[in-house]
């Protein structure tokens, strides 16, 4: 191996546990231990969903923050990224679910207002892209509290504004979104995010989502009763409702769309922010992951687009990831080399989060012994644990 070889770590978040930022540290520590020769670069990454602000900080954004109407009502401070006139805000920062005081899920309740604001604020520091990563929904307010923070008339039959989350939107009678597009005139908006569904039907927000925000399933039908009502008052044409992604955060997606926003990939639109193509056009060796590799994962999320495109480019991929579900045929055909996972390393799942700093550290030095013997494609892709031989077959 000569001592140029750089390898690029571009991870993702290991959910609930550190930021992809502190995974490429932990493992660019191990590396310089065992392959102090290789040049290490560093791009955490995002697909639109928690973390879509820590990699924009990373790739250089400034960082902002701005007090909001959180989830439940309370004051919340959100952070924000901002780069020239681009802003990048992300729903589970202002109003998802790790925003809720205790974690206590309010279905009925939970509003997106705080992300308008968020909006808001951001058009207001000179933003004139607005990049809005979606992911990690608390509401199913179909998006009505993000048109209120920008200022949209949303009233009750006897004038008054509407209440939070589904609660307010069953009330909903009449409807000016003329103040929220004032306010976003000459801005381009952009919702990045990986989902397709619709906003209602069983493909729809409620019926897919809603129960991870609490919804029980006997209300399911109750709640798309409600957003359907609600869409016919704020998309009378249809045009918005049926749109690949309006079903996104509870419906934000939808709401979004009847601001003019863009649809784009949450990778894709991310990863051009962040100048993904240009890393890994000077990286000879990739190394990605995040907290579960599974059939998620090759849906479109961050780690498996990294792998794509690094195999465009013939670049030998390694990944690293807490567990790993996908069997070795599925790793050959997402472009993936080699794979550690933590669970297998530290023995347990409760071990592998308790101490995932020091796990990754050593599997640093793993993916350093294989970049010094030359990182080829394995014959067997399987996941490496403690004490996998970098020259065979590893062990599951």
């Amino acid at each position: 191996m000569t001592a140029t070889r750089t390898v690029l770590l571009a991870p993702d978040k290991f959910k609930g546990t550190l930021s992809a930022a502190e995974v490429v540290r932990a493992l660019a520590t191990g590396i310089a231990r065992t392959a102090p020769r290789v040049t290490v670069r560093s791009c955490p990454i995002a697909d639109g969903g928690d973390g879509t602000v820590d990699a924009a900080l990373a790739a250089g954004s400034q960082a902002r923050t701005t007090t909001i109407t959180g989830p439940t009502g309370r004051p919340h401070t959100a952070r924000w990224a901002l780069a020239d006139d681009v802003a990048v805000v992300e729903l589970a920062e202002a109003v998802g679910l790790s925003a809720l005081p205790g974690g206590d899920l309010a279905p009925d309740t939970a509003s997106t207002r705080g992300l308008g604001e968020l909006l808001h604020a951001a058009v207001d520091a000179g933003a004139r892209t607005l990049l809005v990563g979606l992911g990690g929904s608390a509401s199913t307010d179909a998006g009505v509290g993000l048109l209120q923070g920008l200022g949209a008339r949303l009233l009750t039959a006897d004038g008054t504004e509407i209440g939070p989350g589904l609660d307010g939107l069953a009330t909903l009678a009449t409807v000016d979104l003329a103040p929220a597009l004032a306010v976003l005139d000459g801005v381009s908006l952009v919702a990045a995010n990986d989902v397709t569904n619709p906003l209602l039907g069983e493909d729809g927000a409620a019926a897919v989502y809603g129960p991870q925000k609490g919804i029980p399933a006997a209300r399911i039908a109750h709640a798309d009763s409600v957003l359907a009502a609600a869409a016919a008052l704020l998309d009378p044409s249809s045009r918005h409702r049926d749109l690949p992604g309006a079903g996104a955060a509870g419906g934000t997606g939808f709401a979004l769309s009847l601001l003019g926003a863009a649809q784009r990939s949450g990778a894709d639109a991310l990863f051009e922010l962040i100048g993904v193509d240009a890393q890994l056009d000077g990286a000879d060796i990739v190394v990605t992951g995040e907290g579960k590799l599974d059939e998620q994962t090759l849906q479109g999320k961050g780690p498996a687009e990294i792998a794509r495109r690094a195999r465009e480019r013939g670049l030998p991929v390694a990944a690293v990831a807490g567990v790993i579900t996908l069997d070795q045929e599925a790793l050959r055909r997402a472009g993936i080399d080699r794979s550690w996972d933590l669970v297998t390393r530290a023995g347990s799942p409760e071990e592998a989060i308790a101490h995932s700093e020091r796990w990754l550290i050593e599997v640093g030095e793993d993916l350093g012994r294989w970049l010094v013997a030359g990182a080829a494609p394995a014959d067997d892709p399987a996941v490496c644990g403690p004490g996998a031989s970098e020259e065979g077959p590893a062990t599951a």
